[in-house]
């Protein structure tokens, strides 16, 4: 029965590894459309978060399954619950893709963000990206003294998007209300995605230590 346990336990884990490769493939692709005013790219990201919400329900039916059949205590308990919460962590994360997505679409043939905030997208898709893929080397290792990282990783982030602001409000900004609302939303939801990465990253320190971060660098974990 136990072993049963952790082959369940462990296929769940690997579903939530493949939610993060899926939602990587969805942040780039979602930039890409954005940056390059790529509608069928952004149909593709809108239409492919199905799987992303797929995996979730079953991560999530898994996790109810485990909790409710075989009782686990300590360790065990700790990751079944951890895993739940990074699911949702990762659909959240799809779900801003699409937005961008969507606002690419809503814009199309124009180009949704004018070119100088165009290079700060880029790079708050690439930080995010590998604040993702930190998050998820750290679940598969166990590695809590890089998820600790991811809360500093943020930093660069939001530095971006208060750079996004000071550009928004100065006097050279001359592209209309409609792109400064458009690039000040899409800032928020890069922001989200690479506070999600965090949060799961917070999870990973649960599951090894028991003890979940603390700071106002870190979300509250449970």
């Amino acid at each position: 029965m136990r072993e049963s346990y952790h082959d369940e336990l462990e296929a769940t884990t690997n579903d939530v590894v493949t939610m993060a490769q899926l939602v990587r493939t969805a942040v780039a692709e979602a930039t890409s459309s954005l940056i390059d005013a790529d509608l069928a790219r952004a149909e593709k990201v809108i239409s492919d978060d199905a799987r992303v919400d797929d995996l979730h329900d079953g991560v999530e039916l898994r996790c109810f399954n485990l909790l409710a059949r075989q009782a686990p205590v300590a360790g065990e308990l700790r990751t079944v619950i951890a895993v739940l919460r990074m699911c949702y962590e990762l659909s959240r994360m799809g779900d801003l893709a699409v937005h961008v997505a969507e606002t690419a679409r809503l814009r199309f043939p124009e180009h949704a963000v004018p070119d100088p905030v165009a290079e700060q997208f880029s790079e708050m898709a690439r930080l995010a990206d590998a604040m993702i893929a930190t998050a998820t080397r750290t679940l598969i290792d166990r590695d809590a003294e890089d998820a600790e990282r991811l809360a500093s990783d943020d930093s660069a982030v939001d530095d971006l998007r208060r750079e996004q602001f000071r550009l928004l409000l100065g006097d050279d900004w001359t592209y209309g209300v409609e792109k400064a609302v458009d690039t000040a939303l899409l800032g928020r939801y890069y922001e989200r995605i690479a506070d999600h990465a965090v949060a799961i990253g917070s999870r990973v320190i649960y599951i090894v230590s028991g003890e979940a971060p603390e700071g106002e660098n870190w979300p509250k974990a449970f």
